[in-house]
C-alpha cells in the first residue's frame, strides 16, 4: 500500500482509549569507575536520567503524535510517581482523566540503571492486586460517559492485575453497544478468553504458549511454517475472534483471519538496536489505522512499518508522522 499525507487526516480523526496496566519508566545512565567498599557491586556515577510513560501509557504515547483524541485508563497510586506520569502524559497530549487512583497501591514504576550501554540493575515498585468490584463499577461509569466519543479501545495487558475477565467482559459489552473496535495485546501470565474482541496481537512466544505448542523454530518463510500456521488456526478457535496478528520480530508479522488465507507481512526494520516497546507501537498504530477506516491488511502493514522504525531507536521510543510517511516512500 501507499501512505499519503491525506491519510494522516483520517488518522488524526480517530478516537482511541487505551485501557491497561500503566507504568512509569525511569532510565538512569552513568559511568562505573570503581567497586563499592561496602559490597562487591559497581558504583554508578549518574550522568543522565529520564522518565517516560510505560506499559499501557506507552501505547497511548505512540498514538498521540497522530491523533489528538487519545485517552488512557488504568490505575495509579496517590504518590509522586503518579503526578510525574500525569505531567508526562499531558506533555505528550494524552488525556489522563480516565485514570483511577488507588489509596494504598503504588504507581507501578521500573528504574533501569545502565553504564556503558549495559543494564546493571532494574528496580521495580509494584504491588499486584486485581480490580475490586467498586473499581469495576467506577470503570463502568467512566466508560459509559466516554464510549459515545470513541472509535476504538485497546486492552493492553501486562499481567499486573488491572485487566481481569470481568473488565474484559465489561469492555466488550460496552464496545458492542457502541460499535467500537476492540484490540488486545495479551499477557502470557493472564490467560483470558478474548471472545467478543476484534483482534488479538500476541508476539510469537505468547502465541505458541497460548496455543499450547512448542516452537521448534523451523527455518524458512513464516507462511510455510506448519507449526506457526497451526498456532494461528488454534488461536482463532480458542479465542473465538475474527483475527489474530502474530508479531515475529525480524520476520515481520503473520495475520490470521477467519475464512481467509494467512497473510505474511515481511519486516521493515533496516537496523535493530532495541526491540523494547515495539509491541506497544504495533498495537497502537494497528488500532489507530483500523479506527481510521483502513482495511485489516493495510492497518497491519502500517503497524509493521511503524515497528520497523522504533526498533532502530534506543529505549522506549515512539515515531513521528513524518518518519512513518518516509518509510512508505
Amino acid at each position: 500500500m501507499n501512505l499519503t499525507r491525506e491519510d494522516f487526516k483520517r488518522l488524526s480523526e480517530a478516537r482511541i482509549l487505551v485501557i491497561g496496566d500503566v507504568m512509569l519508566d525511569h532510565f538512569i545512565w552513568g559511568h562505573v569507575r570503581r567497586i563499592s567498599p561496602e559490597a562487591p557491586v559497581p558504583v554508578v556515577e549518574v550522568t543522565r536520567e529520564e522518565f517516560y510513560p510505560g506499559g499501557a501509557a506507552n501505547v497511548a504515547r505512540n498514538i498521540s503524535p497522530f491523533s489528538p483524541h487519545t485517552y488512557l485508563m488504568g490505575r495509579v497510586g496517590r504518590d509522586s510517581a503518579a503526578q510525574r506520569l500525569r505531567d508526562l502524559l499531558v506533555s505528550e497530549k494524552v488525556d489522563p482523566a480516565p485514570l483511577l487512583v488507588h489509596d494504598t497501591l503504588p504507581t507501578i514504576s521500573k528504574a533501569r540503571v545502565s553504564a556503558r550501554q549495559q543494564q546493571i540493575v532494574r528496580v521495580d515498585r509494584e504491588k499486584q492486586l486485581p480490580l475490586t468490584s467498586d473499581e469495576l463499577g467506577e470503570i463502568e461509569k467512566r466508560l459509559r460517559v466516554i464510549a459515545p466519543n470513541l472509535d476504538a479501545i485497546i486492552l493492553e495487558d501486562y499481567g499486573k492485575g488491572f485487566v481481569t475477565i470481568d473488565l474484559m467482559k465489561l469492555v466488550s459489552s460496552i464496545a458492542m453497544e457502541h460499535g467500537l473496535i476492540v484490540t488486545v495485546d495479551p499477557s502470557p501470565r493472564n490467560a483470558l478468553p478474548w471472545r467478543g474482541v476484534t483482534l488479538v496481537k500476541p508476539n510469537r512466544l505468547e502465541a505458541f504458549a497460548a496455543a499450547g505448542l512448542e516452537d521448534h523454530l523451523i527455518p524458512g518463510p513464516p507462511a510455510q511454517n506448519i507449526e506457526l500456521l497451526e498456532v494461528g488456526r488454534l488461536l482463532l478457535e480458542k479465542w473465538d475472534v475474527s483475527s489474530v496478528l502474530v508479531t515475529l520480530g525480524e520476520h515481520g508479522m503473520m495475520l490470521f483471519e477467519r475464512g481467509q488465507s494467512p497473510h505474511h507481512i515481511p519486516t521493515r526494520a533496516r537496523e535493530v538496536y532495541d526491540v523494547s516497546g515495539a509491541g506497544d507501537t504495533a498495537i497502537a498504530l494497528l488500532t489507530l489505522a483500523l479506527a481510521a477506516g483502513f482495511t485489516l491488511q493495510d492497518a497491519a502493514d502500517i503497524a509493521n512499518h511503524a515497528s520497523g522504525i522504533v526498533v532502530g531507536k534506543l529505549g522506549t521510543a515512539t515515531l513521528t508522522p513524518d518518519e512513518l510517511l518516509a518509510a512508505f516512500l
